[in-house]
């Protein structure tokens, strides 16, 4: 059943004002030029750029010019719904990695539901109108995931449409047996008939790295994860994370890059090696100066100006997770060229 979160919005925004009343601090909006942040993703609208991001009930920022940005103090989901809590136990309110797209007249968001290093997770659907001031409607469930059950897991969903064809489809992904795939219908869910297929993977099929995952008994060392798919001329170009985030200076993400003249794959990296089978070309990794690492990207043509984001553990900030926002130069060849 669709929720109308902005009500429940409306009811905690007294909250905040009776709380402040009673003396306790309201939160308002800020600026920076350094967003701290984890894994962004960006929309624009009205002259404004907007990028959400993994937090308690989605980040959300705002900028006019990509530089300087407004930390909005209310996230983009102030109640869970309670579907989420069900699939999901030991989930609460900090959502991860979101994804955003325009279509057909609707701003669709998917964010993932999880607890670290289980793959016991859930991607949900949020659609709006507009992005000021909008009223987000819960969509319920897209795809779901569950521990012994399922050989991936239901975290960071991406869109892409199948330009030809006017067909939505859904990427997601992280450990276990890598990037998923599937087909969604007009209401941005699963096609009837349509079921998950791997796409990428870390490494080929059966292989034995030599080190265990620092970060999870579970999920094994097929560390590939943050699918988003692109097109740019006659390709689509599937981008991915590589190894460890979310441990600051110690992170090793970096990200790789395929591509496919069908939305569908196969995704074949420069040496014309299949993504299904490990393949991958580096496009941006830490440089040990400015950061350690990058990754859990996206990317994207604003006015005619294709721009690349991610998240960059910062050696400056003592390992912080900062934006990272570049121009995509396209090599003669039609490879993209990024500059940390």
């Amino acid at each position: 059943m669709k929720t109308s979160l902005i009500i429940l919005a409306t009811l905690i925004s007294g909250a905040f004002s009776a709380a402040t009343a009673q003396g306790q601090p309201q939160r308002k909006p800020f600026v920076t030029d350094t967003p701290m942040t984890h894994d962004p993703v960006m929309a624009y609208e009205d002259s404004t750029y907007h990028l959400f991001a993994t937090g308690h009930g989605i980040q959300h920022l705002t900028s006019k010019d990509l530089k300087s940005w407004t930390v909005m103090p209310q996230p983009v989901m102030t109640v869970i719904p309670k579907w989420a809590h069900d699939s999901v136990p030991g989930f609460t309110n900090h959502v991860w990695a979101p994804d955003i797209i325009r279509w057909h007249g609707r701003w669709w968001m998917a964010y993932s539901c999880s607890t670290f290093g289980e793959n016991t997770s859930a991607i949900g659907l949020l659609s709006s109108e507009k992005l000021a001031f909008p009223i987000w409607n819960d969509e319920g469930c897209i795809v779901a995931s569950q521990r012994k059950r399922d050989q991936w897991n239901a975290i960071d969903p991406c869109f892409v449409i199948d330009k030809e064809k006017d067909e939505p489809w859904l990427v997601w992904g992280s450990f276990w047996d890598g990037i998923q795939m599937v087909r969604l219908d007009t209401t941005m869910h699963i096609a009837k008939g349509e079921k998950p297929r791997t796409i990428a993977r870390r490494y080929p099929e059966n292989y034995k790295a030599a080190e265990p995952n620092p970060t999870s008994k579970f999920a094994g060392t097929n560390a590939i994860e943050a699918p988003f798919i692109f097109r740019h001329g006659d390709y689509y170009y599937l981008f991915v994370s590589w190894d460890y985030c979310c441990r600051g200076s110690k992170s090793t993400y970096r990200v790789a890059v395929g591509r496919s003249k069908n939305v569908s794959g196969p995704y074949l990296d420069r040496n014309g090696k299949d993504m299904l089978q490990g393949g991958g070309t580096i496009v941006i990794e830490g440089d040990k100066k400015d950061f350690e690492a990058a990754g859990h990207c996206a990317a994207y043509n604003f006015n005619g100006d294709d721009i690349f984001i991610c998240h960059g553990y910062s050696t400056k900030h003592n390992g912080a997770a900062i934006l990272i926002l570049r121009h995509i130069e396209w090599t003669a060849d039609g490879w993209p060229s990024i500059r940390l």
